[in-house]
């Protein structure tokens, strides 16, 4: 339970009594310090007033006051500037490695506390914080679900940075996979950001202006003009059509060309995938962006308003795949755009974040605040996360709102991490005397 006292001490959760150390000295605590996620003491600058003197500097808390030996504290100069060791059970004297004795305080859990901890870690239903949040202080709520928003771009940004190392540092390159990834909606995004990896964009930039041989690359390279990833029964109808032949053709000069080596068709999934977003679609639809000039973060950059935003990620696709969803399976005609569900979820999963990310990269704050914008104007996700939180009772008014309650189930409640939810704060404290 060292994670509860952690807790305990950080909020302040003290039992209603004179604290006192073991050795009967009275004790006040003023800061509990800097909560340190790192090697060395677990809170740093922490201070506290022993029989009225001041005392600054770091606190150590464990299960049991053993449990500095077995940790090896008392060999290690960073505990040296131990002020205070809080234990649950004082089982033994600590000896720093300079030979100083710091005072010790044996914290107890407040029993609403632990009750309430106990609870929401056991819970059967989910949220298991469901009860408190119809209570929830508007205030509070606002001010978690900012929080949330902004720790789920920092986390996308993380991500973002990462492929654009592996563009070679290339942000332009790094925008386009991180596109391709969501034009995968989940279900293909894996193998989009494999697809996107193997195209060199520089090479490609030399066709720009010709709509079929970028179709030719982009089909190629997905592994799609092999014929073995035309389903038998349309492969003759595929090659009688001529399309794909021609496709096929320009690919293996265009390959020769630029030495490329296409991704395994076998990765991509059609298992219970509606047809207009079997990666044929999706990728005609890139194809579309990229000939346009659509796909480009000098172009997103220059997006003020959300309109803009919309206009520049909407596309549609080239004559042959009005009147199909796969090479050789002919489909009424349609102009297969981007549905706004799809445009919505492109501009909150890949335009947004990449904003913030190259506004991180460029010390750009009005870029920043910018991309909170956006997410106000434009309207929340309908998923069964948000429809949950919606039956507890929060209430959802954008997609600032829907991403922070994603953020909140993903990296909170899945983890039954209620000790560093604000919403677990509450909960925890309930009853308290």
């Amino acid at each position: 339970m060292e994670k509860l006292l952690h807790y305990v001490w950080k909020h302040k959760l003290f039992p209603l009594k004179a604290l006192l150390t073991t050795n009967s000295l009275p004790l006040e605590v003023i800061d509990t310090g800097l909560h340190n996620q790192n090697a060395g003491p677990d809170f740093f600058n922490a201070k506290v007033r022993i029989d009225g003197t001041l005392w600054v500097g770091n606190v150590e808390i464990h299960d049991r006051s053993s449990d500095w030996f077995t940790h090896g504290h008392d060999k290690d100069a960073n505990y040296n500037n131990v002020v205070l060791h809080v234990a649950g059970i004082v089982d033994s004297e600590v000896l720093t490695e300079d030979g100083k004795h710091p005072p010790q305080l044996q914290l107890e859990v407040p029993e609403s506390v632990r009750s309430n901890y106990e609870e929401l870690i056991k819970a059967d239903q989910y949220p298991p914080c469901y009860k408190i949040i119809p209570s929830l202080s508007k205030l509070m709520v606002h001010s978690w679900m900012s929080a949330l928003q902004t720790e789920r771009l920092e986390q996308k940004t993380e991500t973002i940075k990462q492929r654009v190392t592996r563009c070679e540092d290339s942000w332009e390159a790094g925008y386009f996979v991180t596109l391709a990834r969501n034009f995968g909606f989940g279900i293909n995004g894996e193998a989009f950001e494999q697809w996107a990896l193997s195209i060199p964009l520089h090479e490609v930039d030399h066709h720009r202006d010709n709509i079929f041989q970028i179709e030719a690359i982009f089909m190629g390279q997905a592994g799609l003009l092999d014929i073995e990833a035309v389903p038998k029964p349309y492969r003759d109808t595929a090659r009688s059509e001529g399309y794909f032949t021609e496709l096929q053709n320009e690919y293996h000069y265009l390959a020769h060309k630029f030495g490329l080596h296409p991704i395994d068709h076998k990765l991509w999934r059609f298992l219970r995938l509606r047809p207009q977003n079997f990666p044929h679609i999706r990728i005609a639809q890139l194809a579309n962006l990229y000939y346009q000039h659509k796909a480009s973060l000098s172009q997103l950059v220059e997006c003020t308003d959300v309109k803009a935003l919309g206009e520049l990620l909407r596309t549609e696709v080239t004559p042959y795949w009005e009147t199909h969803y796969s090479f050789g399976s002919v489909s009424e005609k349609n102009a297969k755009r981007l549905s706004l569900f799809s445009l919505n979820l492109l501009m909150i999963n890949t335009a947004i974040p990449m904003l913030f990310a190259y506004g991180r990269h460029r010390q750009d704050d009005e870029l920043c605040d910018r991309t909170f914008e956006f997410l106000e104007q434009l309207k929340a996700e309908n998923n069964h996360i948000v429809r949950l939180w919606e039956d507890c009772g929060l209430t959802v008014k954008d997609a600032g709102d829907s991403q922070a309650l994603i953020q909140l189930k993903n990296e909170y409640c899945d983890r039954r991490d209620c000790l560093r939810c604000r919403i677990g704060y509450e909960y925890l404290k309930r009853g308290q005397k």
